[in-house]
């Protein structure tokens, strides 16, 4: 696939490597030359340098015969105006656009054909904003992931000691929950990717990641370690986009308060909130968090644009007693050093949003794709079509599906049931798969087993 990406910071960055690797011919424009050029020395791409919203820039990067233009400049407008120079003079099939104005995403009527020709809209606050609430309504998770549309859901977790499942065989997880079907997915050990078979035995801090339809999950997660009481007080540390619409989402059902240095900004946060508590200040300032019970914070939720002060303000919270914290990181190197010791998880706003847009990359009846431990691995939503002549994998049971190696399914999704897999259970038409990939190179051979016939392109 001929793809263009406009803007070469950390999004598209990361998303012009992750799609590198998959043979695909990535074009990336910007206006920084040296961005560029560090890209194009790590990875198999071409660089354009210039306005990624000029038609003559665009004409440079190969817009004449692109399959697709993924715009995700730092300007909403830049973004926009490049799709609307892609379909009109270029007729672009595939347009993805990152907006981040709210003003814009709530005008249902701006963005098709006969305004501004966007196909795919992706608002990363709103992105990083549904991955925090999901944490929150599951205490004690590292990721949660929702699958058709979240009647199943695929959630990490630690092991720790003491769990009724450590040190035990992966087969005794039925006896354990007779009643009960999941399935663990991948787990991640001192960073290695372990393939789950039955005799494999859970070790203390493993990273688990299980399936199962969302009624059992909490029920699934108290096998892995002992539950964590549900949360009540929350603390957010920035009052941005970010903090406001997640104080929005969640303040009906707890006790919010949102710490923000910007007096305007705290004016309008009290105008705008019903119940959350706005005060301003540094979260990074001791007496103001003491004053303020953070002991008895169940989370402390660091939310700002600067990843130091995020790490400075949650350290402190945590050392002055708050049971969870919870850090936006932007720095992807900063990610896995942090996340662990008193930061409890570090939630990398590019990796949320590359899953967002890896999913309408992705060839074949592909309904969504989610990064799983920093990119590391990959779970995959499909659509089976068609019959047992025309698709490699309809009418089939698992066992007999050729999935590529480090590939395993994990549960299908058939009408509101949700089917945990097993190597007799046979897939039919229109079934969502949930698939596993811990080797990310196979990716199109995942991809061909969803195409139907001879329409693969």
């Amino acid at each position: 696939m001929k793809i263009i990406i406009l803007g070469a910071g950390q999004v598209g960055g990361s998303l012009a490597e992750h799609l590198a690797s998959e043979a695909n011919d990535i074009t990336v424009v910007d206006t920084d030359g040296e961005r560029l050029r560090d890209l194009g020395d790590r990875l198999d791409i071409r660089t354009v340098q210039g306005r990624g919203s000029l038609p003559t820039v665009l004409r440079q990067a190969g817009a004449d015969d692109a399959d697709m233009l993924v715009a995700v400049t730092n300007s909403d407008e830049t973004n926009m105006v490049a799709c609307q120079v892609a379909h009109t003079l270029f007729h672009t099939p595939t347009k993805i656009a990152r907006v981040r104005e709210a003003s814009y995403l709530t005008r249902a009527d701006l963005f098709d054909n006969d305004a501004i020709p966007v196909d795919v809209l992706i608002s990363p606050e709103q992105v990083v904003t549904n991955y925090i609430k999901r944490l929150i309504e599951h205490p004690g998770a590292l990721q949660v992931i929702n699958f058709a549309e979240g009647k199943a859901q695929l959630v990490a977790v630690k092991a720790y000691y003491g769990g009724p499942l450590v040190g035990q065989q992966l087969r005794q997880l039925r006896e354990h929950m007779p009643n009960v079907e999941t399935r663990v997915a991948a787990i991640f050990r001192r960073d290695r990717p372990i393939l789950p078979q039955g005799d494999t035995v859970i070790e203390a801090d493993d990273e688990v990641f299980f399936i199962a339809a969302k009624a059992h999950i909490r029920a699934v997660m108290s096998e892995m370690r002992r539950l964590d009481e549900s949360y009540k007080r929350i603390v957010i540390a920035g009052g941005g986009q970010i903090g406001e619409r997640l104080a929005e989402a969640i303040e009906s059902r707890y006790q919010v308060k949102i710490i923000e240095m910007n007096p305007a900004r705290c004016r309008y946060l009290s105008d705008t909130l019903d119940s959350t508590v706005v005060l301003q200040g540094s979260a990074s300032d001791r007496d103001l968090l003491l004053e303020e019970n953070i002991a008895e914070a169940d989370i402390f939720l660091a939310l700002t644009n600067d990843d130091e002060a995020n790490i400075m303000s949650s350290l402190l919270a945590k050392r002055l007693g708050a049971r969870k914290v919870m850090t936006i990181i932007n720095n992807p190197a900063y990610v896995d050093l942090i996340q662990g010791g008193d930061i409890d998880i570090a939630i990398s706003p590019q990796l949320a949003t590359i899953g967002t847009l890896l999913t309408h990359v992705r060839r074949g009846d592909i309904v969504s794709v989610h990064s799983l431990r920093r990119g590391a691995a990959e779970a995959i939503e499909a659509i089976a079509h068609g019959d047992s002549k025309s698709s490699k994998v309809v009418g089939k049971a698992i066992e007999n599906i050729g999935l590529p190696p480090g590939t395993t399914i994990g549960a299908i999704i058939r009408d509101e049931e949700v089917i945990i897999a097993h190597d007799d259970t046979v897939i039919e038409a229109g079934d969502h798969v949930i698939l596993f990939l811990v080797d990310k190179k196979h990716i199109r051979d995942v991809e061909k087993l969803f195409h139907v016939g001879l329409s693969f392109f």
